[in-house]
């Protein structure tokens, strides 16, 4: 119900800044929100076709990992931390093997696997649903894991600043880091709490401090390298992780006696039926979006900030990333897109352009992610995973504007 009124309210808004603006004189206001409808619904659906192929290639070799039994070998690996943060997923459960495997790719920064094994892990919690319109505790807690963005390799950020001439790009690489582990460690929290789940559990609590220790080691090794050994690491990296897993679980098959061939078809024919699904909630989201955005609300948004935070004699230098932060939770292109004119408007090692470059690494798309995600599966009631969300977002961008202060 909560994205309902979230998405009227983005049509609504849009409209009365649209009247506002043509009774100030700007005629073709309401053109640029017909045209943002149009480009917002090719782009939708360039967006779902882009994913058809990806899709259909991560829910194959999962299937092959499914039937082989990675995936459960991963389950029953993970259950004892998984069934205390999941409670109401039986233990050992195959959907604990997908949601660490989505878990474990957001981290590396592999959205290509990161999705289709998201939506492998929706569609298992699924079948555990018993009211198949209403999200389930669970998958509030493992959207909300995906929205707080946890990433600790941000290669597209990095290839950006450095093709904008930044004279140290991997001088955010900390400073994002920190970011997203406080915005997920705070929707974790902020989503336990609402769910009535104890974190002081010894399992519970020993985990989060075991992925603590494990950032702290990688913000500490990473930063003993240079630019450049670290950028030959993070694609190294990257790319043999991926080529492991895919391997990995064919050789899996091949001593299981299965036919991996026949698997992998059966997994990719899902990947391509949950392509199609998601495209009617993804117009959705991102036309109402695109609307907005060219109805000039965002722009009074900004300014209304800043004239705030003037008014209270406060440092206004990071209101000109907002437009990043504020943009992150709709659209991903888009905030990417304000990111990069914020390090062409401001300059790459300006205090604003790696404002921006932390804004973007620091939380992910959540309508974005609320939309496919539950719009592949059929969910119409999201509970307070909104909300949960959106929180979580609120502290990534807290966490982002104090560490930008105290770095740069």
């Amino acid at each position: 119900m909560v994205l309902n009124y979230i998405w009227i309210a983005f049509f609504l808004i849009a409209f009365v800044f649209g009247i506002v603006a043509l009774l100030t004189g700007d005629m073709t206001i309401f053109q640029k929100m017909v045209d943002a409808t149009f480009d917002s619904s090719k782009t939708a659906f360039e967006t779902s076709l882009g994913l058809t192929g990806v899709l259909a290639l991560w829910l194959g070799i999962m299937k092959v990992g499914e039937k082989a039994g990675i995936v459960n070998v991963l389950a029953r690996m993970l259950s004892p931390f998984f069934t205390k943060l999941f409670p109401d997923i039986p233990k050992n459960h195959p959907v604990m093997g997908s949601i660490f495997m989505n878990i474990a790719s957001n981290m590396l920064g592999l959205d290509n696997a990161a999705t289709p094994t998201g939506l492998k892990a929706m569609s298992q919690m699924q079948e555990l649903n018993t009211q198949k319109d209403t999200a389930t505790n669970p998958m509030i807690m493992f959207l909300v894991l995906n929205t707080s963005g946890l990433t600790i390799i941000p290669t597209t950020i990095l290839a950006f600043r450095s093709s904008y001439g930044a004279a140290q790009p991997t001088d955010v690489f900390i400073p994002i880091l920190l970011a997203t582990t406080v915005a997920t460690l705070a929707g974790i929290i902020i989503t336990a709490v609402w769910q009535r789940i104890n974190i002081f559990q010894p399992t519970l609590f020993l985990g989060l401090v075991g992925l603590m220790a494990f950032v702290g080691i990688i913000i500490w090794g990473f930063g003993q390298m240079d630019k450049q050994t670290m950028g030959t690491v993070t694609s190294v990296a990257s790319n043999l992780i991926l080529m492991s897993i895919i391997v990995l679980f064919i050789g899996a098959g091949l001593m299981r006696k299965i036919n991996v061939y026949d698997a992998f078809i059966e997994g990719a024919k899902e990947g391509f039926h949950t392509a199609v699904r998601i495209i009617p909630y993804l117009v959705a989201i991102l036309v109402a979006v695109g609307v907005f955005r060219a109805s000039g609300a965002m722009d009074l948004l900004i300014s209304g900030i800043k004239w705030c935070m003037e008014q209270c004699g406060l440092n206004t230098d990071f209101v000109g990333a907002l437009p990043t932060a504020f943009m992150k939770p709709l659209s991903g292109s888009g905030a990417r897109g304000l990111m990069l004119e914020a390090m062409k408007s401001y300059g790459p090692d300006s205090f604003v352009g790696r404002l921006s470059c932390i804004f973007q690494g620091s939380t992910d798309t959540t309508f974005y992610i609320l939309a496919v995600y539950f719009g592949s599966i059929g969910v119409r009631y999201t509970r307070h995973a909104v909300a949960c969300g959106l929180l979580a977002d609120l502290a990534g961008v807290i966490a982002a504007i104090a560490v930008c202060y105290i770095f740069f």
